[in-house]
């Protein structure tokens, strides 16, 4: 799976407004909202949120991939920001989150939706990469290195 399939310049927020979990969530899916990826939001926000409180999403290393599955998208989305300072994301690791992937998924799409997970945390697996993304300043920046990353460039 190619992120680039699921991710436009446009759904890439950095910095955030939000300073808080929850924010942060609603944030990125108003992003999708606003990008028309997604219709329902408030669905997606309930949907991503529950999903949130059973198991925290901050994976550690300074990254959360909340996300949810709910009807009414029409594919796969994802949304990116990256907190004006690093926030408690409740992570595993007890480390403040640096930057936030949200993806949404429509119900049926549960082995896609697993792949987009697993290539999120792939991709954010290598150090050096993480911290090209963390040091980035604008949406146009992370985009850039995301697209190279994906391209083999």
């Amino acid at each position: 799976m190619n992120l680039l399939e699921l991710l436009t310049p446009e759904c890439i927020r950095a910095p955030l407004e939000a300073t808080d979990k929850r924010g942060v969530i609603d944030e990125l899916v108003d992003l999708l909202v606003e990008q028309g990826k997604v219709t329902d939001g408030e669905s997606l926000k309930n949907a991503v949120w529950t999903r949130e409180q059973t198991r925290t999403t901050g994976i550690g290393h300074g990254l959360a991939i909340p996300h949810g599955k709910c009807a009414g998208l029409n594919g796969m989305a994802m949304a990116i920001g990256k907190p004006a300072e690093p926030l408690d994301f409740q992570a595993i690791d007890d480390r403040p989150v640096r930057l936030v992937v949200l993806l949404a998924s429509p119900p049926d799409r549960t082995s896609d939706h697993i792949q987009a997970l697993a290539r999120v945390s792939r991709l954010m697996t290598s150090e050096s990469f993480r911290e090209k993304v963390y040091e980035a300043e604008t949406p146009q920046e992370i985009y850039e290195l995301i697209r190279a990353h994906e391209q083999g460039v």
